[in-house]
């Protein structure tokens, strides 16, 4: 048997980050490893700059996700006024959002983008050690996801968490047993049920259900500072979702 640490993701706005070019923001459907180690950093009190930190939890940790209700897809037309940074010796930098809108109004630009989001999807998230030695044993993980020091929210600081994350550890022969263990609480009840369940995991593990493809994502952090991140391989799979036990 298999330690794991469970835990369940739900707000009303979710944004889970893709390849973007240009002004465009797309979205994965589900939860990202680097979005989702973000989240236990978070929790935990890790700061940004903290590279070593940060890696070394990614490192240390096997995920997987269930997608419980993919929700549905709002695409947010964005405006943003920015001041002109400047080059070389004229670089400016500005500490708050109020010293960025103080210069004149014909200096100020106008940003354009379009961001997606999904909107009152559910996830359940696994996760497993992956080394020996963790910096952070599952039990600290759990106890740091219910009483979190920085503020957890699903991908971007506007999608915050809209109910507790219910995180607990648990001891199952494979992520298949594990997430079934997962109710879904009664006040989500109103959401839409899929007809199946998307799985996504990585590993090379028993996952108690046969993969239908394994693809690579660029998604494992390797610095926060640089914006760099590792290939890793995801493995994919649909079970009925009247295996789900709610």
């Amino acid at each position: 048997m298999t330690k794991y640490l469970v835990f369940r993701l739900y707000g009303p706005m979710a944004s889970w980050g893709d390849v973007a070019v240009g002004t465009y923001r797309p979205t994965f459907d589900h939860p990202s490893k680097s979005a989702v180690m973000g989240l236990l950093a978070a929790a935990i009190g890790i700061h940004r700059d903290e590279d070593e930190k940060l890696r070394a939890l990614a490192e240390s940790y096997d995920f997987g996700v269930r997608v419980d209700a993919s929700g549905t897809m709002l695409r947010d037309y964005h405006t943003s006024q920015v001041p002109p940074s400047g080059t070389g010796r004229n670089l400016k930098h500005f500490a708050t959002r109020k010293d960025e809108l103080a210069v004149s109004k014909e200096e100020l630009k106008t940003i354009l983008s379009t961001r997606d989001y999904y909107c009152d999807a559910i996830y359940t998230v696994c996760l497993w050690n992956r080394v020996d030695e963790v910096p952070y044993s599952l039990e600290t993980l759990a106890q740091k996801l219910k009483k979190p020091v920085f503020v957890l929210y699903l991908g971007r600081k506007s999608c915050p968490l809209a109910m507790p994350v219910d995180a607990k550890v648990v001891s199952g022969a494979n992520i298949q047993e594990v997430f079934g263990m997962m109710k879904i609480d009664a006040l989500l009840g109103n959401l839409k049920k899929d007809d199946s369940m998307r799985l996504y995991w990585e590993g090379a593990g028993d996952a108690g259900v046969p993969a239908l493809h394994t693809i690579t994502r660029r998604d494992e952090p390797l610095s926060r500072r640089r914006w760099q991140f590792a290939d890793r391989n995801e493995h994919f799979a649909v079970v009925s979702a009247s295996r789900r036990d709610d």
